[in-house]
């Protein structure tokens, strides 16, 4: 698999595989980059099984360091934001060795630590590479996430995909260190297509980069497609090139999902779903319309317990470096935490984290359910519902809410209890409601909730 990758680059010559920062590099660039950077590993001595930290974000090199990584068997790490704090976390959980920098340039600098543990042998005896992905760390400390780095090639690259023809551009509109970042990656790859970089990772960019290279495929989250909507930049670019929008990360509010289809009333919209320790599966939408979707994949299996939505699929993680694995049944299915519904003909929707799940005395409140409702508003732009401690009923209902136009925080608190009588059960009104300007989201354009 190692010699046919760089093989087929070869074949593919001087089509595009990158464009960054307005330069393209064609397959056969790709391929030269990655020996280069092979014979650099070799120059600093990074033998085959050590850990490495890979500190960047996409670009021509660091796709091309990652390929070097990986045909050199290493077990990489790819952090975008190599902070002090998840430094110490990666160094102490993963026992790494080296340091890989790529900026303008490539720089590798010696780390010292303590020995790998035994959690690398089994990919040292199949003689396999490694990858090792953080969660985003939003309950405490990052989980550190070991997969076999060669399962996931071989799965998303072993089977080479129709190549001739208009070749497909896809933005690298997920992060370097995301599994929907590296799955698009992978998907451009094998498709022979082109990896569109940003600059900047911003509604008006990206709309920009759409316009400008005629991109049909849109890998994004619910959250940043509302920010396009909010900013009006889906009528300031001509986004007409766009054919598909998938959609993941977090669960998308049926209401934003009409917004959404309204704008782009060509696009097919699909529900995408994957976990860091289980990969992305593909998935088939009910319809464009619906928040239903079904996972349709060989390689993965899923169930349903009590809610919760459970996978078990062929790139499964092989554990946590730094926590037990006690999302694991004992049987080995994954543990996704994410409540789900089912219908009639098999498709389920996603309702929410059951960490989030605010408990208002005894009763179960959903935050989507509520942003859901709210942004069916004509006043609303966009709003996040979380909850808070209470001294009488354990927690209650709270939300931020960014009007549309014009408000004061009295006229807001009005217009939400107005919009939601009739339509919400009384526990469920949010006791809270913040006036914001917008709406705090992660590096990963997911929505940040407030916690107690």
């Amino acid at each position: 698999m190692r010699d046919a990758i760089l093989a087929r680059f070869d074949e593919l010559g001087d089509r595009t595989a990158v464009v960054d920062a307005d330069a393209a590099y064609g397959y056969r660039d790709l391929a030269d980059e990655t020996r280069r950077l092979g014979t650099f590993l070799a120059e600093h001595r990074v033998p085959p099984h050590d850990v490495v930290v890979l500190n960047g974000d996409f670009s021509f090199r660091s796709i091309a360091a990652l390929l070097a990584l990986y045909l050199n068997r290493n077990v990489l790490v790819p952090v975008v934001s190599l902070t002090d704090p998840v430094l110490a976390t990666v160094t102490r959980s993963c026992s790494p060795r080296h340091l890989m920098r790529v900026g303008a340039e490539v720089e590798i600098e010696a780390i010292a630590g303590a020995p790998a543990t035994g959690a690398y042998d089994s990919l040292i005896a199949a003689g396999a590479s490694g990858l090792v992905l953080l969660s985003s760390g939003s309950t405490g400390e990052p989980k550190a996430i070991l997969h076999d780095l060669d399962a996931i090639i071989a799965e998303k690259l072993g089977t080479r995909a129709r190549t001739a023809g208009r070749p497909a551009n896809i933005l690298m509109f997920l992060l370097f260190d995301h599994i929907g970042g590296l799955n698009s990656l992978l998907g451009a790859l094998r498709m022979g297509g082109a990896a569109i970089v940003p600059r900047r990772r911003t509604p008006e960019e990206i709309c920009a980069l759409i316009e400008k290279h005629k991109i049909r495929l849109l890998p994004t989250s619910p959250t940043f497609l509302n920010l396009i909507l909010i900013g009006g930049y889906h009528r300031e670019y001509d986004l007409s090139s766009l054919r598909l929008i998938t959609y993941g990360t977090e669960p998308m509010p049926q209401e934003l999902l009409a917004r959404v289809n309204a704008a782009f009333p060509g696009v097919r919209l699909l529900q995408t779903f994957g976990t860091s320790e289980t990969g992305i599966s593909t998935t088939t939408s009910e319809s464009s319309r619906s928040t239903y979707f079904r996972i349709d994949d060989a390689n993965v299996q899923h169930r349903v317990v009590d809610g919760e939505l459970q996978l078990k699929s062929r790139t499964q993680f092989l554990g946590y470096l730094n926590y037990p694995s006690d999302a694991l049944t004992e049987d080995g299915w994954f543990r996704t935490g994410d409540l789900v519904e089912q219908n009639a003909d098999g498709y389920m929707t996603v309702k929410g984290r059951a960490t989030e799940v605010i408990n208002v005395g005894g009763e179960k409140v959903l935050p989507l359910e509520l942003e859901s409702i709210l942004l069916g508003s004509p006043l609303i732009d966009d709003c996040v519902v979380y909850g808070r401690p209470n001294a009488i009923t354990g927690q209650s209902v709270c939300a931020d809410v960014r009007p549309r136009g014009e408000m004061t925080r009295a006229e807001l608190r009005r217009h939400v209890a107005d919009f939601l009588t009739g339509k919400v059960d009384a526990f469920k009104m949010p006791t809270k409601v913040n006036l914001i300007d917008s709406v705090t989201v992660s590096e990963r354009f997911k929505k940040k909730r407030s916690t107690p």
